[in-house]
C-alpha cells in the first residue's frame, strides 16, 4: 500500500438505516472523543519530558542556559510550523492513519534522543520531534468538527481540551521518576514506548468522519443549524480555498492568532523553565521541579470545562471568556516577581492560578478557528493560530534563556528571573489588550 493511500480518507458509504445510526452514533461518538483524548494526551507525554531534565541535562552534557533555550525554541518554533503544514494535509487525510501514524514517528524519535549524547543532534532531533507533533491536534480537530455540532462545541472541546493538561501533568513526573530512577536516558525510552503501545489503540479504535461508516453528517443527525441542503456527501475543500479564502482573507482569524502568540508566552514559561527557576531560586529538586509542571496542568482541567461551558452559554462569546481569564494570570506572575522569599507552596499556589486560569483561553482561541470558519478547514485554522501561539514559545524559550546567561556577569540569579518574570506579565498584558477585540464575537454557525 502506498504511503499517499494510506492517509487518504475513505470514500462515503452509502447511508445505514435509521435504526442503526440511532444504535452506532452515540458508540461511535464517544469512541472518538475517548481515542483523541488519549491519543493526545500521550503526544504531551513524549514532547514535554524535555523540561523537567533540563537541569539534569546542562550538568550531565554542559549544556548552558541558551543551549537549553535553543533546543526548546527550536522545537517550539517546528512544532508551530508542523501544526500549520499537517493541519492542512490533516484536513484531506484520513484520520484513523494519520494521527497514529505521527505518534509512531515522534516515539521514534524519543529514542533517538535519549541516545544521543550531542548537542547538534540533540538539536535537530527535538526539532524534528516538534514538527511531527504537529500531527496531534489537528488531526484531533477534524474528528471533533465532525463528530460534535456548533451548540455542543464549546463543552465537548473543553473536555478533550483537558487531554493536554492530564498527558502535560505526567510527562512532568514520569520524566522526573524515569531520570531519577533510572537514568536521565529512560526520561525519553519510557515516555517513547508509551506512545508506541498507544499509536496501535489508536489505529484500532479512531475512525474518520461519520459519513465513512455510513453516518449522516452530525448537523443532520442532531437538527442542529440544519442547512438547506443535505450533507451527506459534502466536498473536501482544495488547498487555494483553504488557504485564502477561509485563512488569509479572516481578519478576525489574525487577531486571535496574534492573542494566542502572547497567551502561549504566559502558558509555556513556566511549563518550560519552572522547574529550572524552582531548582535555582528555590533550591528544589528534579521532584519538586517535576511536580511544578503538574500542578501548572492539572490546575487547568476543571477550568477548561467550565469555562467552555460558560462560553457554550453565553453564546459562543469565548474571546470574552478568554479576555477575562488572563486578568489573574497577570496577578499571578506578579505576585511571584513581589513576593521572592516565600515558601514553595506559594509558588506551587500561584502556578495553580496560573494553570488554572491560561488553560481555558488556550483551549478556546483554538476553538475560534472552527468558530470563525468551516468545519471543513478546522486543521488549518487551528494550525494557523496554533502556529501563533508556538511562535510565542519559541520566543520565549529562546529569549528568556539568553536574559538568563546575557545578564550573568552583572546581576544575580534572582535578579536575572526577575527580568523574565517583568517581560511574563507585560506579554500576558498585550494577550488581554489584543482579546479585548474579540469581546463580541460569537461563532458564524
Amino acid at each position: 500500500m502506498k504511503l499517499r493511500s494510506l492517509f487518504t480518507p475513505p470514500p462515503p458509504k452509502p447511508l445505514l438505516p435509521a435504526e442503526k445510526v440511532n444504535k452506532l452514533y452515540p458508540k461511535l461518538r464517544w469512541n472518538i472523543l475517548e481515542a483523541t483524548f488519549i491519543g493526545y494526551a500521550t503526544f504531551y507525554i513524549v514532547r514535554n519530558n524535555l523540561s523537567t531534565v533540563a537541569k539534569d541535562m546542562q550538568a550531565v552534557f554542559g549544556y548552558d542556559h541558551s543551549q537549553i533555550g535553543s533546543i526548546l525554541a527550536v522545537s517550539a518554533f517546528a512544532y508551530g510550523l508542523g501544526k500549520f503544514l499537517l493541519g492542512s494535509v490533516s484536513d484531506r487525510s484520513n484520520v484513523r492513519t494519520f494521527m497514529p501514524f505521527g505518534l509512531v514517528l515522534t516515539a521514534l524519535l524519543n529514542f533517538a534522543f535519549g541516545a544521543c549524547h550531542n548537542y547538534t543532534i540533540h538539536f535537530w532531533l527535538w526539532a524534528l520531534n516538534g514538527f511531527i507533533q504537529g500531527a496531534g491536534w489537528p488531526p484531533c480537530g477534524r474528528s471533533i468538527g465532525h463528530w460534535f455540532s456548533v451548540s455542543e462545541r464549546g463543552t465537548i472541546f473543553s473536555i478533550w481540551n483537558i487531554a493536554h493538561n492530564v498527558g502535560g501533568g505526567i510527562a512532568g513526573v514520569l520524566a522526573a521518576y524515569a531520570a531519577s530512577h533510572f537514568g536521565l536516558q529512560n526520561a525519553f525510552f519510557i515516555p517513547g514506548t508509551i506512545a508506541l503501545i498507544c499509536a496501535v489503540y489508536l489505529l484500532w479504535r479512531l475512525r474518520d468522519t461519520p459519513q465513512s461508516v455510513g453516518l449522516p453528517p452530525i448537523e443532520e443527525y442532531r437538527n442542529d443549524f440544519p442547512p438547506a441542503a443535505p450533507l451527506h456527501c459534502e466536498v473536501e475543500l482544495s488547498t487555494k480555498v483553504l488557504f485564502v479564502d477561509y485563512i488569509l482573507k479572516n481578519k478576525l482569524l489574525w487577531v486571535v492568532a496574534f492573542a494566542n502568540f502572547f497567551v502561549y508566552i504566559a502558558r509555556y514559561s513556566m511549563l518550560d523553565w519552572g522547574p529550572m527557576f524552582l531548582r535555582e531560586v528555590k533550591g528544589a529538586n528534579i521532584t519538586s521541579g517535576g511536580f511544578s509542571v503538574m500542578i501548572l496542568e492539572f490546575a487547568g482541567i476543571p477550568s477548561t470545562i467550565l469555562f467552555g461551558w460558560i462560553s457554550d452559554k453565553l453564546q459562543g462569546r469565548r474571546g470574552m471568556v478568554s479576555l477575562l481569564c488572563m486578568i489573574p494570570v497577570v496577578l499571578a506572575f506578579y505576585a511571584i516577581v513581589v513576593y521572592p522569599h516565600t515558601s514553595m507552596w506559594f509558588y506551587y499556589a500561584m502556578f495553580s492560578v496560573i494553570g488554572f486560569f491560561v488553560y481555558p483561553p488556550v483551549m478556546m482561541l483554538g476553538v475560534m478557528g472552527l468558530d470563525l470558519t468551516n468545519k471543513k478547514a478546522v486543521g488549518t485554522a487551528a494550525g494557523f493560530i496554533g502556529m501563533f501561539g508556538y511562535l510565542g514559545r519559541t520566543a520565549q524559550a529562546k529569549g528568556f534563556g539568553v536574559i538568563l546567561d546575557h545578564f550573568s556577569a552583572t546581576l544575580d540569579i534572582v535578579s536575572r528571573w526577575n527580568i523574565v518574570l517583568y517581560t511574563i506579565v507585560a506579554c500576558t498584558v498585550l494577550s488581554i489588550v489584543l482579546l479585548a477585540f474579540t469581546w463580541k464575537v460569537k461563532p458564524r454557525g
